[in-house]
């Protein structure tokens, strides 16, 4: 491969392995809030104990993920000079939006939740886990402005070689954004419930003590994988309506249609399984059931596959161009680099992503198989000991 393929390559990698991460934090994210919220209004102990095993793999996975975002970021200045001197006026704009005004302030919200328990009132408590999760979805958004940009280059013009913004408000209602950003959000709704749905159909199974924890937990991830898997196909198809009007020809390619015929396929087929559990849940049939249990597992990382084929049908149909039309992969490319740097490059990025993966990973199966009875999120400080009996004077 030239030095243009292993770039291409170097950042299709990385770039998916970050998507792992961040799919689930959309997923996830709602999720530990809506049982929060839950627990503040019932004070049921078995919400709390819900929220803080999942809340404990969401900050797992959260943790991990930043490094990985880290990593992402140095490829552009790296690999990618040529875009950020032809459109970094632009492309870069809702990227320092997403650092700024989400992932720092996600950050600190986050950091108030897990440190705040038994320490903030109950009302702000909940509303920290509700601000992370708000503020997760502001930084899905500014992300998705910027890609859609390089997909649709609206609210730019040309000047003296440079793209410069000019309407700032276009790029939020950018035709490439209005679709796909729904359909990424469902993607992650999707593959949060899915998770929660195969760890807890994992319990189940194992025919854990844990049962009431894990048939609610079952409960409220075959529901929201329902939901998120039918936003997901609905705004999945809904963007391939508006492919042809921004971007013609972009199926006709192998690869891309390949991308767009394995989605179909699987994403219908899952769909229709979630859906048909639906009924089960009445009269407690899928948690008696345990020939159900095993197929809920099974499916469980369809939505994990299935948002990677996503990503490929949108990045490889848009080639040769970077920014659509404006500028070619080619030309954006850093001058100078070489096939050996570009592998080394490769080889450290693709090395540190994949071992942050397989770290999150087993951490997280770790946790999930541990149960909710070693969770160290929430749980109250017990290291101040009692203070000494005085000593006795003779």
């Amino acid at each position: 491969m030239d030095v243009v393929d292993l770039a291409r390559l170097q950042f299709a990698v990385t770039g998916n392995l970050h998507f792992l991460f961040v799919v689930l934090t959309l997923g996830l994210a709602p999720l530990v809030a809506i049982m929060h919220t839950r627990l503040a209004i019932s004070g049921n102990p078995l919400y709390e104990r819900m929220t803080r095993f999942w809340g404990q793999i969401y900050v797992i996975n959260y943790a991990l993920g930043i490094f990985t975002g880290l990593v992402m970021e140095f490829q552009f200045g790296l690999n990618w000079s040529g875009l950020t001197s032809y459109a970094g006026d632009v492309f870069g704009t809702p990227l320092a939006l997403e650092t700024l005004l989400a992932f720092f302030l996600e950050s600190t919200f986050l950091g108030l939740w897990i440190f705040g328990w038994h320490r903030l009132p109950r009302g702000l408590h909940v509303a920290c886990i509700w601000l992370v999760t708000l503020t997760a979805y502001a930084s899905a958004l500014f992300i998705m402005v910027a890609n859609s940009f390089l997909q649709h280059p609206a609210a730019a013009v040309e000047e003296g070689g440079r793209l410069v913004l000019r309407d700032f408000g276009a790029l939020f209602t950018n035709p490439s954004l209005v679709a796909a950003l729904p359909h990424v959000l469902g993607a992650g709704v999707w593959a949060g419930g899915s998770f929660v749905m195969g760890a807890s159909a994992y319990h189940l199974f194992r025919r854990t003590a844990e049962r009431e924890f894990f048939t609610r937990s079952l409960r409220i991830g075959v529901i929201t994988a329902s939901v998120g898997s039918f936003v997901t196909v609905w705004f999945g198809y809904t963007q391939l309506d508006l492919v042809d009007r921004v971007q013609p020809g972009k199926l006709n390619g192998a690869i891309p249609a390949l991308g767009v015929d394995l989605m179909s396929t699987l994403g219908q087929l899952v769909l229709l399984v979630v859906w048909a559990t639906l009924p089960l849940l009445f009269r407690e049939r899928l948690t008696r059931w345990r020939w159900t249990h095993p197929v809920l597992m099974v499916i469980a990382p369809a939505p994990f596959g299935l948002v990677i084929a996503g990503w490929l049908t949108r990045e490889v149909g848009r080639q040769p161009w970077l920014v659509y039309g404006k500028l070619t992969v080619a030309d954006a490319l850093t001058p100078g680099l070489t096939p050996a740097t570009i592998t080394a490059s490769f080889a450290a990025f693709a090395g540190v992503l994949g071992l942050l993966a397989v770290v999150d990973w087993a951490l997280i199966i770790r946790a999930v198989r541990r149960g909710p009875g070693e969770v160290s999120l929430g749980a109250p400080d017990q290291s101040a000991d009692p203070a000494p009996a005085p000593a006795h004077s003779f």
